[in-house]
């Protein structure tokens, strides 16, 4: 074996230990622990590891709900209580951990010792969900200056194009039936965000395919097997970005990435902050988009009486995208650790306590919402929802979601206006997201 080849060996075996020893801590030990609890009788860890709720979380939340504003469990608490949940997001006393709140301090140290930079993608900083003011303020400063409501309005017209572009494609196809989640719902964010970021056509399903794979690092019990592959995606994915920063920078392009790139003075992101935004927006402005789609299909499907309305009035579409987001969020939950000792509701929250916020729970708030358990388009108050969190961590993404959901599922029942679903729906097997796999369709 020659020195080289030796050298490899050793810096791989080095890798793969590092990543081994990245997922026990980070979430093998919670995998363990999430077991242990379960057989306990523990209600979070089956909501956070049970397969089967993660096909249907809902009766768990009301569940919670029923025990106060705030669930003080063995290892945690949770709120499923829209004020609850709103002030925890809002407040200074509550903040995200470097991305892994819930652990203790001294595993988390040894985390952040071990992992390799940039290998766990918008969990860690320089990402800003990873990050706390005034880090954070700085970095959205910098970013909003190019996602401006303006640079996101300027798409609407390419996003029209690409909705009608793929439904054309669909339409000329010689079969009635298709996969709408592989044919439309992931296709029209994937486009839109590779105009974003830059992304080469040829290169456009390699990019996507990773940023899949490593989403399902949000899951905080995923096992090895699970781990490596999502690893060695976002491996992939950051090796990939560097470089395609580095091209940005010497020659960019007509994409909001390029503008970023080329911000100087004290804007200027460097290249660790270049690649956690880019990972960021590809992974939160893909996933949620195509989750919001299918999940938007399913429940109109369910609701033909509304999905009819909606059809002969344009105007309701709007409101069709907002009720989808309170009744089935994308995003079903997010972490935050207490900073000091503090309150919420009356309830003691100890200083580095973590807290559970089920968004998707804090969406079918009966205090807020009036039967919130119904689907109901006509909805006035739907947008009071925090699928897209609230306070400084606000999706930045949000507008440009919302005008994606609103242009996809409008052109989509324009063009085929019986659309129906005719087999069994496949949902994602992830915990943070919830949407679809699969959605067989008949136009």
């Amino acid at each position: 074996m020659s020195t080289s080849e030796s050298a490899g060996r050793t810096g791989a075996l080095s890798s793969l230990g590092r990543s081994f020893l990245t997922w026990a801590l980070a979430y093998g030990s919670s995998r363990v622990l999430f077991q242990m609890s379960m057989r306990r009788g523990e209600p979070l860890a089956r909501l956070l590891a049970d397969p089967a709720e993660r096909r249907d979380p809902y009766p768990s939340y009301e569940r919670l709900r029923a025990d106060g504003p705030v669930f003080k469990g063995r290892f945690m608490a949770a709120t499923v209580n829209h004020a609850a949940a709103n002030h925890i997001l809002r407040s200074e006393a509550f903040g995200v951990a470097s991305g892994l709140g819930g652990m203790p301090v001294p595993i988390r140290r040894v985390v952040e010792a071990v992992a390799e930079p940039g290998m766990m993608g918008p969990l860690r900083p320089p990402s800003m969900l990873a990050v706390d003011p005034p880090v954070h303020t700085q970095y959205r400063r910098r970013v909003s200056r190019v996602f401006t409501p303006r640079a996101v309005a300027a798409l609407e017209p390419r996003v029209q194009q690409i909705a009608d572009d793929l439904l054309d494609r669909v339409a000329s196809s010689a079969v009635n039936e298709f996969d709408l989640v592989e044919q439309y719902a992931s296709l029209l964010p994937t486009v839109v965000i590779s105009d974003i970021l830059g992304i080469p056509d040829a290169k456009r399903d390699e990019v996507l395919r990773w940023g899949d794979g490593a989403g399902a690092m949000l899951d905080p019990d995923m096992s090895w097997r699970t781990y490596r592959r999502a690893d060695l995606d976002m491996r992939e994915m950051v090796g990939w970005f560097d470089e395609h920063i580095e091209r940005l920078r010497r020659d960019p392009g007509d994409n909001l990435l390029s503008q970023l790139a080329q911000l100087d003075g004290d804007d200027r992101l460097d290249d660790d902050e270049m690649r956690a935004t880019g990972l960021l927006v590809l992974g939160a402005g893909f996933e949620t988009t195509v989750s919001l789609l299918g999940n938007a299909v399913a429940l109109l499907d369910a609701h033909p009486e509304q999905r009819a309305q909606a059809t002969s009035d344009p105007a309701l579409w709007g409101g069709v995208v907002e009720e989808v987001l309170r009744y089935d969020s994308p995003v079903q939950l997010t972490l935050r650790e207490a900073y000091e000792d503090t309150e919420v509701a009356g309830v003691p929250l100890s200083k580095g306590e973590a807290v559970l916020i089920l968004l998707a729970g804090a969406n079918r708030d009966p205090e807020v919402w009036e039967n919130p358990g119904r689907f109901d388009i006509h909805r006035e108050n739907a947008a009071d929802h925090l699928a897209f969190s609230s306070g400084v961590h606000y999706c930045l993404g949000a507008s440009l979601a919302r005008l994606e959901a609103t242009i996809g599922l409008r052109t989509l029942y324009e063009r085929f206006p019986d659309l129906s679903i005719t087999g069994a729906p496949c949902r994602r097997p992830t915990r943070v997201l919830r949407g679809f796999e699969r959605m067989p369709v008949a136009a």
